[in-house]
């Protein structure tokens, strides 16, 4: 303890404290580690990745601690909180760059970007930490228009295994930079981000609900206007067992006529529940984060499909949705300003992807492990249709999935450059 008493300023949590059983955990996962540290400063962040490297102990970095694997705590480690380092400010009001803390959220990004009529495509919940969706990729309500969260990046700093904090961009240090935008928290502690946001309006959002009994007609319709739908227009279709179909819309503009040229083809596909679509604040679409409760499990698996192989894909999830026993399936349009950035820009290689498909299970650890069966059996029916995975909707850690052969190549080289002994690990892990 004695470096952390010298060198860090911020709060020290161990077992026994007061605050402990709510700092040991994370959104979705339990831990029980040695230390939480909840840094002030970035001298603080720079103490404790020493301490834990000196220590040997393992490393958890927590933002908004919404990563299905439980990456944001550990057993018997150090975990990084991140929760004190939440500025955001706009730092060049004419190109529209703002830097913001790599402890916030989206909730504190939006709210204070509002005001200044910017955004950053970014995920569909507050509480989702801006660290973990940006290094990942960030799919959300911009994302057919302005691309990833990691598409508006410009520049990071990073605290490095050895404690040094470095600044990656295009023109400084353009490896770590390519690595970070969707190689996850393989490579440091990322204290700030630097983003260009761009000029925001109300926008178009809501649900649109249908019949059980017509989801196979609507989801096929859905994804066949999605692939002429103009770039403001993305979409998740929701499918529950036995429940409505519901389709989610974000159209990025205030214009109604517009609005309504993209949306309406969705409306005509069926037999409409509910429509509860209208023009609101883009800061308003994003909804909340649900606290599971304690003892529930969530598994989660991803993957992509190809234009070429929608059709084929969406009458596999028309039929299975239906089935008993079905997982919550997610249905989320990509393509569009992200397919037009090339493979190898960054380490989020998925560009030629124009739906993304997850699956959902939740409960009890002995209900989820009665529905690994059927699920598997859905994934089965889905292989010879889907390609990949995205890192941050899934709970296992294949990172053979998320990351084709040539990417993990390059990634594991920027590793073994960065992180030679592999002390950040809470991670989809990239081993040197």
């Amino acid at each position: 303890m004695t470096s952390l008493d010298r060198d860090f300023g911020g709060d020290i949590i161990e077992p026994g404290a007061a605050q402990y059983a709510a700092a040991s955990r994370t959104l979705l996962a339990s831990g029980s580690p040695a230390y939480v540290l909840r840094p002030k400063t970035v001298g603080d962040v720079q103490a404790a990745v020493r301490f834990a490297a000196g220590a040997g102990l393992p490393l958890a970095v927590r933002g908004g601690g919404h990563a299905f694997a439980g990456f944001g705590t550990n057993d018997g480690g150090v975990v990084i909180d991140l929760g004190n380092l939440t500025t955001v400010e706009v730092i060049d009001a004419n190109r529209h760059l703002v830097r913001i803390g790599g402890g916030a959220t989206w909730g504190q990004v939006t709210a204070a970007l509002d005001p200044h009529g910017l955004a950053i495509s970014s995920g569909d919940t507050r509480s989702v930490g801006v660290g973990g969706l940006t290094l990942g990729g960030g799919i959300g309500w911009k994302v057919r228009k302005h691309g990833l969260t990691l598409d508006s990046l410009v520049a990071a700093d990073l605290v490095l295994a050895d404690g040094s904090l470095v600044r990656a961009a295009a023109e400084e240090h353009p490896e770590l930079f390519w690595a970070i935008r969707g190689g996850g928290g393989n490579f440091g502690v990322v204290t700030a981000f630097e983003f260009l946001a761009h000029r925001t309006t109300d926008v178009f959002h809501g649900r649109i609900t249908f019949p059980a009994a017509e989801a196979a007609t609507v989801l096929r319709g859905w994804a066949d206007h999605l692939r002429t739908a103009p770039e403001e227009l993305t979409s998740i279709a929701n499918l529950l067992p036995g429940a409505p179909l519901e389709i989610l819309v974000a159209f990025d503009g205030d214009d109604p006529e517009h609005a309504a040229r993209a949306i309406d083809p969705i409306r005509r596909l069926g037999t409409v529940l509910v429509d509860d679509v209208r023009l609101q604040r883009y800061a308003d679409t994003l909804v909340d984060g649900m606290t599971p409760p304690p003892g529930i499990r969530l598994v989660t698996r991803s993957a992509f499909v190809d234009p070429a192989s929608v059709p084929a894909a969406v009458d596999v999830l028309a039929q299975v949705a239906t089935s008993a026993g079905a997982p919550v399936i997610a249905v989320r349009s990509v393509g569009g300003a992200v397919s037009r950035v090339p493979a190898d820009a960054t380490a989020y290689a998925h560009r030629g992807a124009e739906l993304m498909v997850a699956t959902t299970v939740a409960g009890p650890p002995p209900v989820v492990e009665a529905a690994g069966p059927g699920l598997a059996a859905i994934w089965d029916r889905l292989a010879p249709h889907v390609t990949g995975a995205y890192a941050n909707f899934l709970s296992d850690l294949d990172v053979t999935a998320v990351y084709p052969p040539e990417t993990h190549r390059r990634l594991a080289e920027v590793k073994r450059r960065f992180d030679p002994r592999n002390l950040f690990t809470g991670n989809h892990n990239i081993t040197p």
